[in-house]
């Protein structure tokens, strides 16, 4: 018996190169490989890429490395980011620099940062047990 996922508009994604999972909303159905009427339909299947909310990866990314996904920096203005932040340790302090000093984003990934939204695929059968 073949189920199909009605009314989904959430599932967990995951940032495989971080190692982050997040449960986050679903906004779009972008592109289907075997047919565009499942697109025009807005049908989830598996390996069907959507766009997805980017709100909570950028709330991890804040946390973690102690820097804001999606803002783009204006010229003649520094960085002074821990002046309009809340109180950090020391040490968490120098933990965010060492992990931000390694950490290297791919332009593609950040222009879709700034946009809010973010192109996922699909990995798992929706409409199995329910969830995406």
């Amino acid at each position: 018996m073949k189920y199909r996922a009605l009314r989904l508009d959430s599932g967990n994604y995951a940032w495989g190169s971080e190692n982050v999972t997040k449960k986050v909303r679903i906004l779009d159905v972008v592109y289907n490989a075997s047919s565009n009427e499942l697109v025009r339909t807005k049908t989830l299947l598996k390996n069907t890429i959507i766009q997805i909310d980017a709100q909570p990866f950028k709330q991890w990314y804040l946390k973690k490395f102690g820097m804001e996904l999606g803002k783009k920096a204006k010229k003649g203005e520094k960085k002074d980011e821990a002046a309009d932040e809340e109180k950090k340790s020391r040490h968490v302090v120098f933990k965010q620099k060492a992990r931000a000093s390694k950490q290297k984003l791919d332009p593609a990934l950040e222009e879709q940062f700034q946009s809010g939204r973010l192109l996922a695929c699909i990995a798992s059968r929706p409409g199995q047990c329910g969830r995406c």
